[in-house]
């Protein structure tokens, strides 16, 4: 396999990775319900000495995506990562094509819920073009990122890579998803796209920086469990492919 130095001194097929599934799974599952629960909720917290500040719910998990991104371009590379990144991409558009399905199926006559499961699950089509817009583009800028940024290092200084990569993904995807899903929306002013904007990218980043300690855990764990540290030397980075 092209590009990879084996930690154990051992080539590894695809097939003896034990745990690529499980955070493949992992990931495609936060991405899926934060784009459910919190794609488009302005919640507030209040601050001290500057008082109410909005900011998107799914910022509570969905930079865990981005953390699980991260495990998995350090670990396996970038085409596997690139992969993964494609599945989630079909995952968000099958799910956008189910919503729209179910929403419109017509409700049975003592079914009573038809509005309060529209306002839920009845996304609008902009919100959904943005938000896998948004993902698609960001990702692979992250993805990219790492991988790049490994090679530099040398394998070296995991933390640098691990923030520069989010500070550089987050950025693309809330630069992406806020104008386009809700600029010129009711109630969404352009004060509050960039607000909110600004205040999901350094939310993210600080994520980022949070969860490092844990990202070095599960990225050493992972090392030692597969065998197997990735650098993608000759690697083609183009994200128009899936074959590994």
């Amino acid at each position: 396999m092209s590009g990879e130095r084996m930690v154990a001194g051992r080539d590894l097929e695809r097939s003896a990775f034990r745990w690529f599934d499980f955070v493949m799974a992992a990931f495609v599952t936060i991405l899926l319900l934060s784009n459910v629960i919190g794609a488009g909720k302005v919640a507030v917290i209040t601050l001290p000495f500057v008082g109410e500040w909005p900011f998107g719910a799914g910022i509570l998990f969905f930079p865990l995506s981005y953390v699980i991104g991260d495990v998995l371009t350090e670990v396996y590379g970038y085409a596997r990562a690139r992969r993964v990144i494609w599945a989630g991409t079909v995952a968000l558009l099958f799910m956008a094509f189910m919503s729209w399905v179910v929403v419109k199926l017509p409700p049975a006559p003592s079914w009573t819920n038809q509005a309060a499961y529209e306002v839920i699950f009845g996304q609008v089509r902009r919100i959904v073009f943005a938000s896998i817009c948004a993902f698609w583009a960001g990702e692979f800028a992250n993805a990219f990122v790492m991988a790049r940024m490994k090679l530099w290092t040398g394998g070296r200084h995991l933390w640098s890579r691990t923030i520069g990569s989010t500070v550089i993904g987050q950025g693309v995807d809330s630069l992406i998803f806020y104008p386009l899903a809700f600029l010129g929306a009711e109630g969404w002013t352009m004060h509050l796209v960039v607000v909110v904007l600004f205040t999901q990218w350094v939310l993210k980043v600080g994520w980022e920086v949070l969860l490092t300690p844990l990202t070095y855990l599960i990225v050493g764990g992972l090392k030692r469990a597969e065998g197997v540290d990735v650098f993608d030397e000759g690697t083609d980075f183009t994200p128009f492919r899936a074959r590994i």
